[in-house]
């Protein structure tokens, strides 16, 4: 009889190989970051605002495009609030929901930290090079799509045959 452990061949492991290859470029880009005081998550919270200009997101809309639960979204926006980054506005559209708002500090911060994400880009690009980084890029935004369900049904099967 086989252990679980050792069915399960981690070098093959795709969310493994993902998971770790996601910490190491987390960390150097946070280390790139460090001088504008954002780590990489908040960037990504405070750039998904800015993009959407003057039409700002619902937190449930800012989850979505960011691929993570509401609750995780919320804890990663509270210190971007605390430190006047982000706001969080009414909706007159839906009073049961709140417009996460980029501040004026918010958009001087993003504009700071572009030039250093620029540079972590940058190094990036040339160690893995250009070509790859953007055909792994579109392979990484397919599968944050739902092309691959998140939640499979408790009792059925995953396997298609």
């Amino acid at each position: 009889m086989t252990s679980l452990t050792g069915s399960i061949e981690l070098n093959r492991c795709n969310n493994t190989a993902l998971r770790k290859a996601a910490r190491r470029l987390s960390q150097a880009y946070d280390e790139i970051l460090e001088p504008s005081g954002l780590k990489s998550t908040q960037l990504s919270i405070l750039a998904e605002v800015d993009r959407r200009g003057d039409e700002p997101p619902t937190m449930k809309m800012l989850a979505d495009a960011l691929v993570m639960d509401r609750s995780t979204l919320g804890q990663n926006i509270r210190p971007l609030e605390r430190d006047g980054l982000l706001a969080l506005a009414d909706n007159r559209a839906d009073g049961r929901s709140k417009l996460v708002v980029l501040t004026k500090m918010g958009k001087k911060k993003v504009a700071q930290a572009e030039i250093m994400w620029r540079t972590a880009q940058n190094v990036f690009e040339k160690k893995f090079g250009a070509k790859e980084a953007a055909a792994l890029r579109t392979t990484l935004l397919e599968i944050a799509t739902d092309v691959f369900p998140a939640r499979t049904p408790r009792g059925s099967s995953s396997n298609t045959q």
